[in-house]
C-alpha cells in the first residue's frame, strides 16, 4: 500500500478535535444544519416514502430515520435511507474543486453509527471533518472517467474512513476500512442525472451504508489487497491515481471549508447562468411574456443541460432551460420553486422554449477553475441586457452568509419539526461537541417532529 494512504489514515485515525481549527468546527457544524435540513425535505419525496415504507416490515433499531414518524432501524439502513433521502433533491453541498459531494454521503452515516454507538459529539464532529478530508483528497487524486457521476465514489472511502473513526479505529484498522471499501465503489452515470434517473440518489445511499457496514467488516476480520485503493480509483472506477496529492497542505487545507452551498434547488454547474439572468432580469425588469429569447453560453459540462423538456422532478434538476423559467415566473429557485408544480405549470413550460444554450469553448478552457456563463435577455420591444458570471453565488470564492444558510434549514425543516424545535436543534447542532451521545438529535426530532 501507498506511504501516502498509510499517512492520510492515520491522520484520519489520531488528529483530535482540539487540533482542529475552531472556524473549521463553526464552518463543520453549519454543514451539519445544512445537510440535516436537506435530508428533511427530501424525505417526502414519493419514491424515498414508499422505499421506508418496503423496507419497515424488517427495520432494526439503532438509529432514526430522519423523516416524519422518526422510526428506527438498524445504523446501516438508517444511513441509506437518510443519505437517499438527502440526495433526491439537488440541494445538499459539495466541493469547490472536487467533484465531490461530501457531506451528505459521509453525515447520515456518522450519525447513524454515533446514535447506535452512543459515540459523543466531540466524536461526531470529528469524524464529519476527516472523513470528508479523506474523500476529498481521494476524489482529487483519481481522474474520473468522463460519464461517471462522484456518487458512491471517492465519497464512499471517505464514509468508511468516517465510520472507522467513530467506532475508535486505529492507522492501520481505518486504513484497511477504506481498502475493504473500494470493493463497494459504484458506477453510477451522469445520463442518469439528465434522463431523471433517481437510482443515481441510492449511489448516493450506499455511502451512508458504507459508514456502518465497513467496520464491521473489518472487526469480522475481512481483509484487502495492499494496492486496494490505487487498482480501483487508478484502473477500474477512475482512469488515473496520483497519491503524492493526498498529502497537499494535510493538516493546514481543511477540505470541508473548500465546500459550497446550494440554495437553488439544481445543478451548481448552472449557478453561473442563473446569477447572470438575474441579473439581466434586474436591468429590464421583463414581465414573462415579454421575453423574445434567452440565450446562455457557457462552459461544456453546464451545456450539457439544455434539455428543454425534463422528463420527470429529478430530470428538471438538471435543465437550464427549465430552471431558468422557473426563476422568471416565480422569482427564485428555491425548494418551493423548481417542484412537481413547476413541471406542469404553462407559464413555464412557454418560457423554457425560448432559452437556449450553447458551449462557449472560451469559457469551457476556464473551467474547472471557473464556472462561467454568459447570459442576453432579449424582449419583445428589442431591448436587450448581457450579463455575465466568473465565480457564482454558494461556492467559497463567493459564499452565501451564514444567515441565508440558516433560513434555508428553517424552510426545508418546517414541514417536519415545529418552530420550537427548529431553534432548538440549530442551538444543539451549534454546540454539538458537548453532547455525551449523538442520539441527541435524534431525541430532539422525536420531541419537536410534526
Amino acid at each position: 500500500m501507498g506511504q501516502q494512504i498509510e499517512t492520510m489514515a492515520k491522520f484520519v485515525a489520531t488528529t483530535r478535535l482540539e487540533d482542529i481549527p475552531q472556524a473549521v468546527q463553526l464552518h463543520a457544524k453549519r454543514i451539519m444544519l445544512d445537510t440535516l435540513g436537506v435530508i428533511l425535505a427530501g424525505s417526502s419525496r414519493p419514491e424515498v416514502a414508499q422505499l421506508r415504507e418496503r423496507l419497515a416490515p424488517t427495520a432494526g433499531r439503532g438509529a432514526t430515520l430522519f423523516a416524519r414518524g422518526w422510526q428506527q432501524h438498524d445504523p446501516r439502513t438508517a444511513a441509506f435511507l437518510n443519505s437517499t433521502a438527502g440526495r433526491a433533491i439537488e440541494l445538499g453541498e459539495g466541493h469547490r474543486f472536487v467533484s465531490y459531494q461530501g457531506a451528505m454521503q459521509i453525515l447520515p452515516g456518522v450519525l447513524a453509527v454515533g446514535e447506535a454507538t452512543k459515540g459523543s459529539g466531540r466524536d461526531l464532529l470529528a469524524a464529519l471533518i476527516l472523513g470528508y478530508d479523506a474523500g476529498a483528497r481521494l476524489g482529487a487524486a483519481m481522474t474520473p472517467r468522463p460519464l461517471a457521476h462522484q456518487n458512491g465514489q471517492a465519497a464512499l472511502l471517505g464514509a468508511a474512513a468516517a465510520g472507522a473513526r467513530m467506532r475508535g479505529f486505529d492507522a492501520a484498522q481505518t486504513s484497511l476500512a477504506m481498502r475493504v471499501a473500494t470493493t463497494l465503489v459504484l458506477t453510477p452515470s451522469y445520463n442518469n442525472a439528465i434522463n431523471g434517473a433517481t437510482t443515481l440518489n441510492v449511489a448516493g445511499g450506499m455511502s451512508g451504508f458504507t459508514a456502518g457496514l465497513v467496520p464491521e467488516l473489518v472487526l469480522a476480520g475481512f481483509t484487502a489487497q495492499d494496492d486496494a485503493i490505487e487498482e480501483a480509483l487508478g484502473h477500474l472506477v477512475g482512469a488515473g491515481f496520483r497519491p503524492e496529492r493526498l498529502l497537499d497542505e494535510l493538516g493546514t487545507r481543511w477540505e470541508i471549508t473548500r465546500n459550497w452551498f446550494r440554495l437553488r434547488a439544481c445543478c451548481n454547474p448552472i449557478y453561473a447562468a442563473l446569477d447572470a439572468l438575474e441579473a439581466a432580469l434586474a436591468e429590464l425588469k421583463p414581465q414573462p411574456a415579454d421575453i423574445e429569447r434567452i440565450d446562455v453560453a457557457t462552459f461544456a459540462f453546464a451545456a450539457a443541460m439544455r434539455n428543454p423538456q425534463p422528463l420527470n422532478y429529478f430530470a428538471s434538476k438538471y435543465s437550464l432551460p427549465h430552471v431558468a423559467a422557473a426563476l422568471i415566473v416565480n422569482g427564485h429557485t428555491g425548494f418551493d420553486s423548481v417542484n412537481d408544480e413547476a413541471l406542469v405549470n404553462p407559464a413555464i413550460a412557454a418560457l423554457r422554449q425560448r432559452v437556449h444554450v450553447e458551449e462557449d469553448p472560451k469559457l469551457s478552457a476556464q473551467a474547472p477553475q471557473l464556472k462561467p456563463a454568459r447570459v442576453t435577455l432579449t424582449l419583445k420591444d428589442g431591448r436587450r441586457a448581457t450579463h455575465a458570471c466568473d465565480t457564482p453565488r454558494s461556492d467559497c470564492l463567493n459564499p452565501y452568509t451564514e444567515a441565508e444558510i440558516r433560513t434555508k434549514f428553517r424552510e426545508l425543516a418546517a414541514p417536519s419539526v415545529t418552530a420550537e424545535g427548529i431553534a432548538k436543534i440549530e442551538h444543539a447542532i451549534d454546540r454539538c461537541e458537548q453532547w455525551e451521545s449523538a442520539g441527541e438529535l435524534a431525541a430532539l426530532l422525536r420531541r419537536y417532529g410534526r
